[in-house]
């Protein structure tokens, strides 16, 4: 699902993939619905390919997203009461081996806005079933070759 949910520079929030044309996406705002067209000279990232750094190396937004959704119970955050070293605190819990020189402050906001937008829009489910199937399979054979 995070796959089709795009980040597109120079524009707020977040939108979803709607089609395709040539040389063009249609999206959609999360936060209003409204359809636009984003060029191929703008700037469009997937969240599905975002990672956050950690000192073990990179993990997946998607994978992040799901344990603030867990931390928070499904529920939206209120970042913007939260000071700086409060919201790198926070998110200390949610992902402790967080690179803390390469991810900055203002990642760690973005983050939370972003995972606010997709809660809001009623996105909960992060990961794709396919994802989660083939990470338990890889979890279940490194048990057996362990053993």
């Amino acid at each position: 699902m995070i796959r089709t949910i795009l980040s597109i520079a120079g524009k707020p929030g977040l939108f979803k993939l709607v089609s395709q044309g040539k040389n063009m996406l249609i999206v959609e705002s999360l936060l209003n619905g409204k359809r636009t067209p984003a060029y191929a000279h703008d700037k469009v990232v997937s969240l599905g390919d975002i990672s956050i750094y950690t000192t073990e190396g990179d993990v997946p937004l998607a994978d992040v997203l799901e344990v603030v959704k867990e931390k928070n119970e499904g529920k939206q955050i209120d970042v913007k009461k939260m000071s700086d070293s409060e919201v790198r605190a926070y998110f200390a819990e949610i992902l402790p081996a967080f690179d803390e020189e390469r991810v900055y402050t203002n990642d760690i906001r973005k983050l939370f806005s972003w995972y606010n937008m997709l809660v809001g829009a009623g996105v909960t489910e992060f990961k794709d079933k396919e994802t989660a199937q083939d990470e338990a399979a890889e979890a279940a054979e490194k048990a057996d070759e362990a053993e």
